[in-house]
């Protein structure tokens, strides 16, 4: 390979016959140094690579193209049972296969985990914190955190521990029997719930999901990678440094994996908030609005230095950039001029439907250009089946605590058919299958394809499932979707506060009261101080600004019962009749009705 690469950077070394071993007088054995000779390339070889691969990008983009026709065919005609994502993955396996069979490189077909988490995931998660309704996520903060933390933690034993048993009683093969950290590895990059999967499909506005379902299942995918990502880094550092399973160490271990979470999910969402705060004061103490080329280049920077920024720190960049989006939206869009607040919502859309369709793509067109050399067909299966009960552990149970806790109100509570849809709303994607192109050992090839398998099952079948399920169980919102692009009054004075400490009962009584002192002084604080500092539309300052309008578009009465509009120079408008002589108060009577009707 390195003979093969020195000859294509045009470096040879030749020996020639003055260069042979020479014997000296003393006896001694002289062997010179080879001189290289530089190979001047005539330029055939670079315009030969260059040429092929932009016959690749064109097939790429062609096949891209073809992705998004075809999403547009299946919202137009809704074709519920095959989702826009599982589309695309099917395309990129057709794709693959052909590549396999006619292309002579695969380098550009293959799936290379840096390059999503570093070009394509960024995009889709600020996408989904933007254009996020924030009332109802931050309502159910509580039950999220929940299924997100601990929720990850036990499907993580259970399917890494039922994988370990299974192939130590000889079911399952190409998996370490010596030690169970291993198998941990695999149960933690596949109990992370895939944001980008929850976004394509049930984040589908023609399915109209329940806002409170939606809430739940797409904050738990977006906070349970912190989680994921932690775990999976601890079983790599105990699994290289060492295997030893003892009692005592494992109780470390998980008193170390929910310490680092915590830290891990503070840390992050610092971050996301720190460098989301600054880019909307330099917005709002500069003119940059007065420049739409810098203002939309200083905003999609930023978000990318964001998620920058948490990686190169060893956190969650996917946390920070999501409450950098969050931010955002909430502060620096009054910030910006009018045609930046209208661009920047297209292109972080545009750019998240690009991501999104090139994630699945090239998660389809894996099934043929990886190179599996070990593989076993019995252990997807299982896989499948421990990630199932796995879900079920942790659904049933944190559903039941969370609704102990949650007030006394019928439209607040996780229902039992909304809690199955929980439990088969599970959907993995290409952060696991990322993941797994990291494990560690002679069975990556096993893990990796084993990942793949669940991958597409999760999105073609339970994806393809999802509107009939939610249909069955009645979980379709009456009213149309309104989660994304919704900024109203009642979106910005969310509550803080999902659970009381007291016991349920009591909870029951005071819950109303203090959330409502709760919100009210964290609305206060934000008028007062941070909107300010920051920008942001004081609510009293927008009542008094719509009361003007109002009382703007009230008509003027004239004296002689002729109305016109504050705008009107001439006295145009309507007119109103002659009136006959009237008591005053019957005059006063007719003319608040004529403006009433007028306004």
């Amino acid at each position: 390979k390195n003979v093969h690469a020195s000859q294509k950077r045009g470096e040879y070394h030749t020996v020639n016959a003055s260069q042979t071993p020479r014997i000296m007088s003393d006896g001694s054995i002289e062997i010179p140094t080879p001189s290289p000779t530089i190979h001047v390339d005539d330029g055939t070889e670079g315009a030969e690579e260059h040429e092929y691969d932009a016959i690749t990008v064109l097939l790429l983009n062609i096949t891209l193209i073809c992705c998004i026709l075809l999403g547009y065919y299946i919202r137009v005609n809704k074709v519920y049972s095959l989702p826009e994502s599982a589309a695309s993955l099917l395309v990129g396996v057709v794709v693959g296969g052909l590549v396999r069979c006619f292309a002579r490189d695969w380098t550009l077909f293959v799936f290379q985990p840096e390059v999503f988490f570093f070009v394509m995931l960024p995009p889709i998660i600020f996408e989904a914190g933007y254009s996020l309704q924030r009332k109802n996520f931050f309502e159910n903060i509580g039950a999220i955190c929940l299924y997100a933390m601990f929720g990850t933690l036990i499907s993580t034993f259970i399917v890494g521990y039922m994988t370990y048993y299974f192939a130590k009683w000889g079911i399952i093969r190409g998996v370490d029997t010596d030690s169970p950290m291993e198998a941990l590895l695999f149960g933690a990059l596949i109990s992370a719930v895939d944001p980008v999967a929850t976004l394509s499909i049930m984040g589908s506005p023609e399915l109209q999901c329940d806002q409170l379902l939606y809430s739940l299942v797409f904050g738990e995918s977006v906070l349970n990678d912190a989680i994921a990502i932690v775990l999976f880094k601890t079983f790599l550092g105990y699994y290289i440094i060492n295997n030893n399973d003892s009692p005592h160490t494992q109780q470390i271990e998980l008193m170390q994996m929910l310490l680092a979470f915590i830290v891990t999910s503070f840390l992050s969402i610092l971050v996301g908030l720190a460098l989301g705060l600054l880019c909307s004061y330099i917005y709002k103490h500069t003119r940059i609005k007065n420049y739409p080329h810098f203002e939309m280049a200083l905003l999609f920077l930023f978000c990318y230095g964001c998620y920058a920024t948490a990686e190169a720190l060893e956190l969650s960049g996917i946390m920070a950039l999501f409450f950098n989006g969050v931010v955002l939206r909430h502060y620096n869009s009054y910030n910006l001029s009018q045609k930046a607040n209208v661009t920047a919502e297209q292109i972080f859309g545009t750019l998240a439907v690009i991501s999104e369709t090139l994630v699945f793509l090239y998660m389809g067109m894996g099934v043929f250009t990886g190179r599996y050399t070990t593989w076993s067909f019995l252990f997807p299966i299982l896989s499948l089946a421990f990630c199932v009960i796995g879900r079920a552990a942790n659904i049933l149970p944190l559903s039941f605590l969370a609704n102990q806790c949650r007030r006394n109100d019928r439209r607040n509570k996780i229902t039992m058919k909304m809690q199955l849809v929980l439990w088969f709303a599970g959907l993995r994607g290409a952060i696991a299958f990322a993941l797994s192109e990291n494990m560690p050992g002679p069975n990556r090839d096993n893990y990796v394809a084993t990942t793949l398998f669940i991958c597409i099952f999760t999105t073609c079948v339970c994806g393809g499932y999802t509107e009939r399920i939610l249909t069955e169980m009645g979980m379709k919102a009456r009213e149309p979707d309104v989660r994304k692009h919704n900024r109203d009054e009642d979106d910005e004075e969310y509550s803080l506060i999902a659970y009381s400490p007291l016991a349920a009962e009591i909870a029951n009584d005071i819950s109303s009261t203090v959330q409502e002192g709760v919100k009210g002084a964290w609305s206060e604080f934000d008028n007062k101080h941070l909107k300010p500092l920051f920008g942001g539309q004081i609510k009293e300052e927008a009542r008094r600004q719509n009361l003007e309008n109002s009382e703007a578009s009230l008509p003027i009465v004239n004296e002689d019962y002729s109305t016109s509009s504050n705008g009107d120079e001439g006295g145009g408008g309507f007119e109103l009749k002659a009136m006959p002589e009237r008591h005053p108060s019957q005059h006063k009577r007719a003319i608040d009705a004529t403006s009433m009707q007028s306004f």
